[in-house]
């Protein structure tokens, strides 16, 4: 297998669908030797959920079949690869390549012991598809890489993003969490940041990875959370864990997932007959993941020291996965067997390339003593050669770097180059280049024995490959985090099956560490108080709150603290958002037709556990019409136990208030003096008429003032009409209004963990307040 640069995507993925708007789809990572299944069907014409996979693996092949058998109205996989991804090579197999019963095989047959994927039989009926796109995928790595894949050597998952909370493409872009929104236009010195990067503090590339993983598909399964934070909770309460963890994790090699691959795909046999340039890579690759996989088996002890007295369940599981495996030991002892114990992983190129030359022990091989020596020779006649022209040419500042892709070469300035230099530099490098090209060879057939043997317990380093992983980002991206943040800053969310989404004195995660003054703000949701309509003027902090609330409960959900006074959340599973306006150019949609079309992808997919979020909805079209939607859109969410909060100009829509007992109205607090407003950012309960603000921001805009001034009278007029249909409805629904407040002050009781004492003494104050008419 080739290397990658890390940020690089390793994803190849096969797709294919049916009729019936099935998808299969099969997403291998050629860098952590994994395969991702995932069935379903599509409930959007657009094909959202495809594509919010697609933007998920980043994939650097993807394989489709020729035949489109997308649905009427459907745009088809293949068509929606070439939207969606347009830069990305797309690969077209043969129908008879996407076979499920030899998918079904393959699958069964490559999938690892350890951790052992049990129950795979069970899955293979039920999704035939992906099994399907799995048999292309695999095929086509194998021919395309001339490799064989290692029999149980894979991680394989099924329907792995839907085990998890799904968060639609549209809402990544929305809520900011891979990149910030018009980042080229903010330029690479602005100060505005995504979650990912705020969290990116991670050391190595696979944690990097993982760490953007969770984001995208945050988790719902309340006990895997909590076993992430029962372990931050220690990571923040023991500094010397903490402390020692951090440095264990130094110790072990930046790339260490990535040597995993090298040892499930397995190459063509390299034999004496066959020494091509291919295979003198091919050969150095395998060395350098020897030299890796040595060099963090070297880093165990360490982090076996630091682990031993670790108390919380998902460390205590790590201690004994990982270091109490005497299989980790085993393969150490192997490896010292051939390779001399002082070669170490670096990324220094040329000590690279000499550990590398100088991997196996002296004596294995006479060939490859000989092309050590030329190696050497050449080495030192090059450097040699350097001093020489440093002298005869007068360079004092002639320098010899050494990469990769060129060898060694001159470094030279400018003011310092007087005619050509000799060639005999350049024989000599390609001499040098040569030499370790054969030692690479040699050395590699003297691993052959030693790589077969490591290859029979590969399941163990997936488990090393994904705990160093998931150490990386718990130590230092989520406890590092935390640490740089003032004490009581970040808390740990409680998590129920059924309860309310409670927030105290919540904060913005990327924008608090922007402005020092950010102002905090709360949030209650619950099955009785299911809907906020929040309403406030243009720049009041609607958006940013409806960001923020969606922020921590990603954050509370890959078990990291987040940014609140104290927090109780129910397990969301899919976070929808409809927010900004702009026209579609390549859908050709306008701006109201966007609109639309992402409020029924919202509505066709809302389940009771989803949390949803929009701002200014049905404002591009005609007033009436756009109020209407608005309307009719927040009472068909009003019959569902989603959570929704809604952000609006719209002031008539507080009018729901008095109709339905489970809405909730707030506004943002603005001063009026002068004309003028000054913003507050605090959210109060309630609605708060701001007279005119529109008119205000169009006066300082310098629209005329007899056109402010006419508007005035009109939007006065309106106004009068609407607050008195406001009082009557009030009066209305009244005592309907009155009963559904106990109910829900009822509700959070239930959910609450006081003692019977407290409980009976808040049950007497609430009989007293609906008694006394003060429950208003």
């Amino acid at each position: 297998m080739e290397e990658d640069n890390g940020e690089r995507s390793s994803f190849v993925i096969g797709l294919i669908e049916n009729r019936a708007k099935e998808v299969g789809v099969a997403a291998f990572d050629l860098r952590s030797a994994s395969l991702h299944l995932s069935q379903y069907i599509e409930t959007s014409s657009s094909y959202q959920n495809t594509k919010t996979l697609l933007q998920f693996y980043e994939p650097m092949v993807i394989i489709v079949s020729p035949n489109k058998l997308a649905a009427d109205g459907m745009v088809g996989v293949s068509q929606l690869a070439d939207r969606v991804c347009s830069s990305t090579r797309k690969v077209i197999m043969a129908r008879g390549c996407f076979d499920d019963t030899r998918g079904a095989v393959l699958v069964k047959g490559l999938a690892a012991k350890e951790p052992s994927a049990l129950g795979l039989d069970s899955y293979y009926k039920q999704y035939y598809l992906c099994m399907a796109a799995a048999a292309a995928t695999i095929k086509w790595i194998e021919a395309e890489k001339g490799v064989i894949i290692t029999n149980h050597s894979l991680l394989v998952t099924f329907n792995g993003s839907f085990d998890h909370m799904n968060i639609d493409s549209t809402s990544v872009q929305n809520l900011e969490i891979i990149e910030p929104m018009h980042s080229s236009l903010l330029g690479t010195n602005s100060k505005k940041r995504s979650l990912f990067h705020m969290l990116k503090t991670t050391r190595t590339i696979g944690g990097t990875r993982l760490l953007r993983a969770n984001l995208l598909q945050p988790l719902k399964d309340i006990e895997t959370i909590n076993t992430r934070l029962d372990c931050l909770d220690e990571l923040m309460s023991n500094e010397q864990l903490f402390f020692g963890l951090s440095q264990a994790l130094r110790k072990f090699p930046k790339e260490t997932d990535r040597v995993l691959c090298h040892f499930c795909f397995k190459p063509k046999r390299v034999t004496n007959e066959v020494l091509t340039l291919d295979n003198g890579r091919r050969s150095q690759i395998m060395i350098s993941s020897i030299i890796l996989l040595k060099t963090a088996l070297d880093a165990l002890p360490l982090l076996s020291k630091v682990l031993k007295e670790a108390k919380s369940c998902l460390l205590g599981n790590v201690y004994k996965t990982i270091c109490e495996n005497e299989k980790y030991t085993s393969i150490r002892k192997r490896i010292g067997e051939v390779i001399d114990e002082d070669v170490l992983h670096t990324r220094v190129p040329f000590v690279a390339r000499t550990q590398q030359c100088f991997a196996v022990k002296a004596g294995a091989d006479g060939l490859l003593d000989m092309a050590r020596r030329s190696f050497c020779d050449t080495s030192e006649a090059i450097h040699n050669l350097a001093n020489k022209y440093r002298q005869d040419f007068h360079l004092p500042n002639l320098k010899i770097p050494f990469n990769n892709r060129q060898g060694f070469y001159f470094s030279i300035p400018q003011k310092d180059i007087q005619g050509k230099l000799p060639s005999k530099f350049i024989q000599l490098n390609v001499r040098n280049k040569s030499a370790a090209k054969e030692c690479w060879l040699r050395t590699a057939l003297c691993l052959e024995a030693l790589m077969d043997a490591i290859r029979e317990d590969v399941s163990v380093l997936t488990v090393l490959s994904e705990v160093l992983c998931l150490l990386d980002m718990m130590v230092n991206s989520f406890a590092h985090m935390i640490s740089t943040k003032p004490v009581d800053r970040y808390t740990r969310a409680r998590f129920t099956c059924d309860g309310p989404l409670a927030i105290d004195s919540g904060r913005h995660p990327i924008l608090e560490g922007i402005h020092n003054d950010f102002i905090p703000n709360g949030i209650f949701l619950s099955e009785a108080s299911n809907m906020a309509i929040v309403t406030g003027p243009n720049m009041s902090g609607k958006s940013t709150y409806l960001q923020q609330v969606c922020l921590m409960v990603i954050l509370a959900q890959i078990g990291c603290y987040i940014p609140a006074r104290f927090a109780t959340l129910r397990a969301v599973d899919r976070i929808f958002t409809r927010m900004g306006t702009m026209d579609s150019l390549e859908s050709n949609s306008s701006t109201f037709m966007t609109e639309m079309k992402e409020t029924a992808f919202i509505m066709q997919n809302i389940s009771h556990r989803s949390l949803i979020v929009m701002d200014e909805l049905g404002r591009a079209t005609s007033s009436s019409d756009g109020f209407a939607i608005a309307w009719s859109c927040c009472e068909h969410l009003l019959a569902l136990k989603a959570y929704s909060i809604f952000a609006t100009h719209m002031e008539n829509l507080s009018a729901l208030s008095t109709m339905y007992p489970n809405v909730k109205i707030l506004h943002f607090d603005v001063d009026v003096r002068n004309n003028r407003m000054d913003f507050k950012f605090q959210l109060k309960d309630g609605s708060r008429y701001v007279p005119h603000y529109g008119l205000m921001l169009a006066g300082v805009a310098g629209l005329p003032s007899s056109v402010v001034e006419t508007a005035k009278r009109i939007t006065s007029r309106i106004t009068e009409k609407e607050m008195k249909r406001m009082e009557v409805n009030c009066r209305q629904y009244e005592d309907v209004q009155l009963t559904y407040r106990v109910a829900q002050r009822l509700m959070c009781l239930k959910y609450s963990d006081q003692d019977e004492d407290s409980l009976r003494e808040a049950l007497q104050s609430l009989k007293e307040s609906c008694i006394g008419g003060r429950l208003r």
